[in-house]
């Protein structure tokens, strides 16, 4: 496994080694001691989610607050996505800002994104199956989200916004200015 700091330096790019021949192929998607080795600490995932989406379907954008933030480990099964983590961290260097990283069954890559960043991902594929792992459980009363189309986030989701497939929560979410934040450098592993 590669890893790579992305512009945003907490949020880490995996690119897992890929075994394949004339069979098929083999990779490890998750290898907890070398991810610790490399952050320096331990992300203790408790749960692997996965769903199912179409073209244009985006997801997002989603985070949860303390005590339940989570840690996410995010990858794409079969088709592809853009993948998106803003920086909710009030005080951090990179607050306000994200990355944005397309993620695909066929490149096999992974994006890190730890507490304090909204996620989501838009669909590029007729069809996608994304899996991720959390270290927290989801709890609703923590809940939060942003809006995907915020003016001053800037994101460029590639799809087209009238084929765009939202739920009616993600269609309701509140701007980046008016959402709950998190504050740069408490420890949100302990």
């Amino acid at each position: 496994m590669t890893f790579t700091r992305t512009a945003i330096p907490d949020v880490i790019l995996i690119d897992p080694k890929v075994h394949g021949d004339a069979r098929g192929y083999f990779v490890e998607t998750f290898r907890a001691d070398k991810l610790e080795a490399f952050l320096g600490f331990s992300a203790p995932f408790c749960q692997d989610n996965e769903s199912k989406s179409s073209y244009g379907v985006l997801r997002g954008l989603h985070y949860q607050l303390p005590p339940y933030a989570q840690t996410k480990l995010v990858r794409v099964i079969e088709g592809e996505v853009l993948d998106v983590a803003v920086d909710i961290r009030a005080g951090s260097p990179t607050f306000g800002q994200h990355v944005a990283i397309k993620l695909s069954g066929e490149n096999k890559r992974q994006l890190f994104i730890p507490r304090g960043f909204a996620h989501g991902f838009v669909v590029l594929s007729e069809n996608c199956t994304f899996a991720y792992k959390v270290d927290n459980y989801y709890s609703p009363e923590c809940d939060r989200g942003i809006a995907f189309n915020d003016p001053v986030l800037n994101i460029d989701w590639i799809v087209s916004t009238e084929k765009l497939q939202l739920s009616a929560k993600d269609t309701q979410q509140p701007l980046f200015a008016d959402a709950d934040h998190f504050t740069f450098g408490n420890d949100l592993y302990a």
